[in-house]
């Protein structure tokens, strides 16, 4: 008698609790729009974040309700994003590529090793061991840390032991500026031209002593921009890109080491007084 009722309570208890779940399903249900997921398998799965958005299925739920156009997403093909736009029956939008920036031009052929650096591989390690033995404080330590960290293979390592970022490949996603210790990545628009691919704040010698094609602060290129566009913070020149409209390649004729550069279509332009690199090999550690 006494395993009959037991058996018999745990029946109602289990037909009660299901009731209970069903009833809770219909109550706590939220709708989803299937075209999320279908709009979420036309994107990339990279969840690079180049959207602005945590990931694809943030993106995708954006799309859907119209806070987002499909070209915002810029890891993905053109096709791809044809496709989602011709899904949800809206336009492609228009999105300015972007692209990232390194500001650093310092390979191993024009910039000093004061020491040799053994340690742990990698930049952020050779960073906090006294800054990897590179004489200038603020340039690359080459170690590769932003190649390994981009998702889209989109940077390589140059003969010189300096990142070259893809510009086809680069989806402007940021993962280069979290991996460089030392801050030398950004991301900015394409028609960002006008570059400073340096980081150092020593004035004149003292700077050139260090990289042959570090900013030494002359500030010739602000003299030679528009009022206002470019300014020397802390013995480095730097653009108000709120006026790229008013710059021209023009501005980096005079720069004598070719710190500031026009960049086109993947082409490093320097200016016409720029002194001229003609080593290619490393320079020796400075003793």
């Amino acid at each position: 008698m006494t395993i009959t009722s037991a058996t018999v309570f745990m029946a109602a208890l289990g037909g009660l609790l299901a009731v209970l779940l069903v009833l809770a399903n219909k109550r706590l249900y939220v709708y989803e729009d299937p075209r999320i997921e279908e709009v979420e398998n036309l994107l990339p799965s990279a969840n690079c974040g180049a959207c602005g958005q945590p990931g694809c299925k943030a993106f995708a739920e954006g799309l859907v309700e119209g806070k987002f156009s499909p070209s915002q997403c810029t890891a993905n093909s053109a096709d791809m994003n044809g496709l989602i736009a011709s899904t949800l029956g809206v336009g492609l939008g228009a999105q300015e590529k972007k692209l990232a920036r390194l500001a650093c031009a310092g390979g191993n052929h024009v910039a000093w090793q004061r020491a040799r650096y053994k340690g742990l591989d990698g930049c952020r390690a050779a960073d906090i061991v006294a800054g990897g033995g590179k004489g200038c404080s603020w340039g690359c330590l080459g170690m590769a840390d932003c190649s390994h960290a981009c998702t889209f293979d989109a940077i390589s390592m140059d003969d010189n032991g300096l990142p070259v970022v893809d510009e086809e490949k680069c989806t402007g996603c940021g993962d280069c500026v979290t991996a460089c210790p030392r801050g030398l990545f950004s991301i900015h628009p394409e028609n960002h031209k006008l570059w400073v691919a340096c980081k150092n704040l020593e004035h004149g010698e003292a700077a050139e002593a260090d990289c042959d094609v570090a900013c030494n602060a002359c500030t010739r290129c602000a003299a030679d921009a528009p009022a206002g566009v470019i300014a020397m913070t802390n013995n480095l020149a730097t653009i108000d890109y709120s006026k790229n409209d008013k710059l021209t390649r023009q501005v980096t004729d005079r720069c004598p080491t070719g710190a500031i550069v026009w960049l086109d279509k993947g082409k490093v332009h320097k200016g016409e007084a720029a002194r001229k690199v003609l080593r290619k090999d490393a320079l020796p550690v400075a003793r």
